[in-house]
């Protein structure tokens, strides 16, 4: 952490905000789960799936790595946040619009509240764009994560939009293909275009910070980049002019390709590391990458059989298996530093100051990597089984989870600078 630079970090309103939201709705969405469990053995088209499903990708993924990312980009750029009033802002505009987007879900309330919300949501996303590419442009140096984090942003975009013309398309049908179809399409615009190229970016910068380790192979993130993005605008492509087909399963091995050679980059980064004693927190990381190519290799499972658990799990893996854990994760890896940049930059080399891992408690984030493990078991165990009593088990066990994740998160927020002499 000693590389980032202190000076560059933008300020409170551009980061905290989100932190604190997200670790909120990450609570909500668990609760939601406990009080609807039979939710998980239905069709994946439900108002209250649709619900937890965009709290999961707006108010608990999107949310964390807004806040992540304001940070990391003068980071990654080697240069001041182009608007932190613009980066502040968009906490306000995907806040309102996540509340209003989600509370309509729950009873499918369709309408211009619902399209209102849609619209908020939209704009947070081009202001977190247009913010990407002011701060990018001004660096000079290429690299490859500035890449990944400008492709993620532009997809994010055109997820989002494509979100926006869905719940147009309820109130005012307009689509010629099947909305189910055009859902997935829009899914995966998310899940591959947004998420997993932003993971992508800020791991391969992160991770060999944490690790103190460094791979010379940077041609292998040049291709992780073209093959994700080549098997995404191929499925996108299809799926829009053709039809979702069995063909989906070769543009999900050329995204499994384009994993593949973004994790060779990090076990080549990991095998050239001089911290040797791999952290709990970093073991966060190592699963969640686990539980990505486990949903991808899901695939043929989900096209060729009937039913809807593998989708579910499908959905099970990505959201609470690869972008919870890694947040999870990450976050105590990052907000300790952001509140003790706060606090004691001034003082550090001055006098005897506490380090980032004494804001928060270390034991709590023991019990939450196992609580975690247990909680994603039986969460899918019960939806592989259809049982809804197993189901509601590990979702209590989730519930427990985001309680501690949040006590920890806010133990932060709320630190107070010890009187140093």
């Amino acid at each position: 952490m000693a590389k980032i630079s202190i000076g560059k970090a933008p300020g409170n309103s551009a980061v905290l905000p989100f932190y604190a939201t997200g670790a909120i709705m990450f609570f909500v969405l668990c609760a939601l789960m406990v009080f609807s469990p039979e939710t998980f053995t239905r069709h994946y088209f439900t108002p209250h799936l649709l619900t937890m499903v965009h709290i999961a990708a707006l108010g608990w993924g999107t949310m964390i790595i807004f806040g992540a990312a304001h940070q990391l980009l003068p980071v990654i750029c080697e240069q001041d946040l182009y608007s932190e009033k613009m980066a502040a802002f968009v906490w306000y505009t995907l806040t309102l619009g996540m509340i209003l987007l989600t509370a309509n879900f729950w009873n499918l309330t369709v309408g211009w509240v619902m399209i209102s919300g849609g619209s908020l949501i939209v704009i947070s996303a081009s202001l977190y764009l247009f913010n990407v590419l002011k701060t990018s442009r001004i660096c000079k140096k290429y690299s490859i994560q500035k890449l990944f984090l400008t492709s993620s942003a532009i997809w994010l975009l055109f997820t989002v939009v494509v979100g926006l013309l869905l719940a147009v398309n309820l109130k005012f049908s307009f689509f010629k293909q099947s909305h189910l179809e055009i859902l997935k399409l829009h899914a995966h615009a998310g899940f591959a275009g947004w998420f997993l190229q932003l993971i992508t970016g800020v791991s391969t910068k992160l991770v060999p910070m944490f690790l103190l380790g460094k791979s010379k192979k940077e041609y292998l993130l040049k291709w992780a980049f073209i093959f994700q993005n080549l098997g995404l605008i191929l499925f996108l492509t299809d799926g829009y002019f053709i039809g979702v087909s069995v063909r989906v399963l070769i543009y999900a091995a050329l995204v499994l390709i384009g994993v593949i050679f973004w994790l060779l980059y990090l076990y080549d980064t990991f095998k050239n590391r001089l911290r040797k004693r791999i952290e709990l927190l970093m073991k966060h990381a190592f699963l969640s990458f686990l539980a990505l190519v486990l949903s991808i290799l899901l695939l043929p499972a989900i096209y060729f059989s009937t039913g809807y658990r593998w989708t579910i799990l499908y959905g099970t893996l990505l959201f609470m298996g690869w972008i919870t854990s890694i947040i999870l994760g990450k976050t105590f890896k990052t907000l300790p530093f952001i509140i003790w940049n706060n606090h004691y930059k001034n003082l550090s080399g001055k006098v005897k100051v506490p380090l980032p891992k004494d804001l928060y408690s270390e034991k709590l984030t023991v019990w939450q990597f196992r609580i975690f493990i247990a909680a994603f078991l039986v969460f899918a165990l019960g939806i592989i089984i259809q049982e809804v009593i197993v189901i509601r088990i590990g979702a209590i066990l989730w519930m427990i989870v985001a309680i501690l994740y949040n006590i920890n998160v806010f133990k932060l927020m709320f630190h107070k600078r010890k009187k140093i002499s």
